[in-house]
């Protein structure tokens, strides 16, 4: 009990950090649309998600998700009918490290879809869980 009393404020500094750390993780990538790439795996192998890889042309060739879709990020508004047929499918965006797919996860959230999650970590995390990824543009 002297021990407790002679250091309070630190005891008070460390549950505040761990109460923050643990908050921190339960708002994680999975309450923001985030998925791991086990998760996204599940969801590719179980439900037949289609995957929409959201870079550039050039980035999408360097390596991708095998039967990635790639739809720039400024196309996603130019091809919204096209999309209009996979409305009720499970989407997974993908882009270098999840940031730009989970403003295309946002964006397509407010068209009305409401099976789409992204890549938390996108293809670098992907790549870090040892996972395969194609080489060369889709043809």
């Amino acid at each position: 009990m002297e021990f407790i009393q002679q250091n309070i404020y630190l005891i008070l500094l460390a549950l505040g950090s761990g109460g923050a750390l643990a908050f921190l993780s339960l708002q994680g990538s999975a309450a923001r649309g985030g998925l791991t790439p086990t998760q996204a795996t599940l969801l590719i192998n179980r439900e037949n998600a289609r995957i929409i890889d959201v870079r550039a042309a050039d980035e999408y060739a360097d390596g991708h998700l095998p039967e990635a879709r790639n739809v720039p990020v400024e196309q996603i508004g130019a091809l919204a009918e096209e999309l209009e047929k996979l409305r009720d499918t499970q989407l997974i965006l993908v882009c270098r490290n999840g940031t730009r797919s989970a403003g295309v996860r946002k964006q397509l959230e407010k068209m009305g879809f409401a099976r789409v999650g992204s890549l938390a970590g996108g293809i670098v995390g992907w790549r870090a869980a040892g996972l395969p990824v194609r080489k060369g543009a889709k043809k």
